[in-house]
């Protein structure tokens, strides 16, 4: 997915937190579909599609007026203040799944899909969206037969993981949480199919449970960080209802990157797949070295 087949996200106000929270979110909202990135001004060619706005400090929503007086595009509030503003509010704390569902709901109130002026009236599959400044964006929900298929986007997108747990609910769990992203999701019941499959495989992410048949996850782990490539670049994140200190310490020693307990927190899993996508590693790399 290019630039082009997103929303710009104009994010004004927030505090350091709540920024690192945003980028995060963004960082897997580009994936989606329709997918939203992050505005950033200086973008060649490129204009904000929506503001997202820090309605309780008095200095954004000051600065919001004055960006919506030059250019009046959807918005999305945040906080308990409106200020007299007719625009959809969200209460904190900011929630992955409700702030996009306010993002998809507030652009699709007013968003009528025209055909693009680049296509043929005839090819559904090509009418794109566009938003109140013009400018031709995400594919509106044409039928499935007439897009690239899943298998064909996730391909494209590069980034496929590894869910290893004996237990069936959550493995659909997980599925159902990586799929609108374009993930590739494979699924492993035992440590040894893991090992195999993580073996023939270069996995961006691999979540891992604690208790398995056979060898434990802690062993998985280990194996799987021995392979010099993984180190670099695949991710082992512990998924285990075992959240004592103790537990956790040996997470650490076996090399997993993180370690999430049951049940799981919807917004810490999405934040932490966010953290070990390639362009999140990236990006933290260059800061480091700077």
């Amino acid at each position: 997915m290019n630039l082009n087949d997103q929303y710009l996200v104009d994010v004004i106000g927030f505090n350091d937190v709540e920024r690192s929270m945003l980028s995060s979110i963004f960082a897997l909202a580009a994936r989606r579909d329709p997918g939203f990135a992050q505005y950033e001004p200086g973008t060649p060619g490129r204009t904000p599609d929506i503001y997202l706005v820090d309605a309780d400090d008095a200095a954004a929503f000051k600065e919001f007026r004055a960006l919506h007086k030059r250019a009046s595009l959807p918005a999305v509030l945040i906080g308990s203040a409106t200020r007299g503003a007719n625009h959809p509010v969200l209460a904190r704390p900011l929630q992955w799944a409700r702030l996009l569902q306010a993002l998809d709901d507030t652009l699709a109130s007013g968003d009528e899909p025209p055909i693009s002026l680049e296509q043929p009236a005839t090819e559904p599959s090509q009418v794109l969206r566009r938003s109140h400044s013009g400018t031709s964006l995400a594919r509106s929900n044409s039928p499935r037969a007439a897009v690239p298929d899943a298998a064909s986007k996730k391909r494209m997108l590069g980034d496929t993981v590894l869910v290893v747990d004996d237990n069936a609910t959550v493995r659909m769990f997980m599925q159902a949480k990586l799929a609108p992203f374009g993930f590739e999701v494979d699924i492993a019941e035992t440590g040894e199919e893991a090992i195999g499959m993580s073996a023939s495989q270069e996995y961006t992410c691999v979540f891992l449970d604690v208790v398995l048949p056979g060898i434990d996850g802690y062993q998985v782990c280990k194996l799987i960080k021995s392979n010099k490539q993984a180190i670099k670049k695949t991710a082992v994140v512990m998924l285990t209802s075992r959240s004592s200190p103790f537990d956790k310490l040996r997470g650490s020693l076996a090399g997993c990157d993180e370690y999430l307990t049951k049940p799981l927190d919807e917004d810490r899993l999405l934040e932490v797949i966010a953290k070990f996508l390639p362009s999140s590693r990236k990006h933290q790399e260059r800061a480091e070295r700077k």
